[in-house]
């Protein structure tokens, strides 16, 4: 997959049981080489992928993204040259009047977030809410998967409130 990236980032309200909702799930980990732009290696399950993000445009809707399968054991060679902080998630699917949400439970250090994403067609495209999507957090970098490996969730969960944390 290549092209122009459109997505909204909410938190999850932890008191809707969204799991129920969930049509699939997959184990992700994945790590990050440094770089201007964002260049990122993820394991999903048992299958390997490179990706390339440019720079966020739009304040953080939108941004070009190229992304190719690769082999799961290219995948964990390139893991070991990554750096520190892996992040680890499971993402789960909800299909949800005409879109898919992917809600990402994340673990580690980031152990307690739960966001949801929905990709759009365009920047303008409406969608239903479900009851579960929170406050909107499109554009904070604090959300960014390449800003945790750092910046990691524990860190800062005492500036949510309570229920996000």
């Amino acid at each position: 997959m290549s092209g122009q990236e459109i997505e909204r980032k909410f938190l999850v309200h932890k008191s809707v049981d969204w799991k129920a909702m969930a049509k699939s799930s997959s184990r992700i980990r994945q790590g990050y080489f440094d770089a201007v732009n964002t260049v990122r290696i993820r394991i999903r399950d048992d299958r390997g992928y490179l990706t390339i993000k440019g720079p966020s445009r739009d304040g953080g809707l939108s941004r070009y993204e190229f992304e190719r399968e690769i082999t799961l054991r290219e995948a964990e060679e390139l893991m070991q040259l990554c750096e520190p902080g892996i992040i680890e998630k499971r993402r789960y699917l909800i299909d949800f009047g005409g879109h898919t949400f992917e809600v990402d439970e994340f673990h580690g250090d980031n152990e307690g977030l739960v966001m949801a994403e929905v990709e759009l067609s365009d920047e303008s495209e409406s969608f239903d809410r479900p009851a579960f999507l929170g406050q909107e957090v499109t554009g904070d970098r604090r959300f960014y998967n390449s800003h945790m490996r750092c910046n990691p969730f524990s860190l800062w969960r005492g500036t949510l409130p309570e229920e996000y944390r």
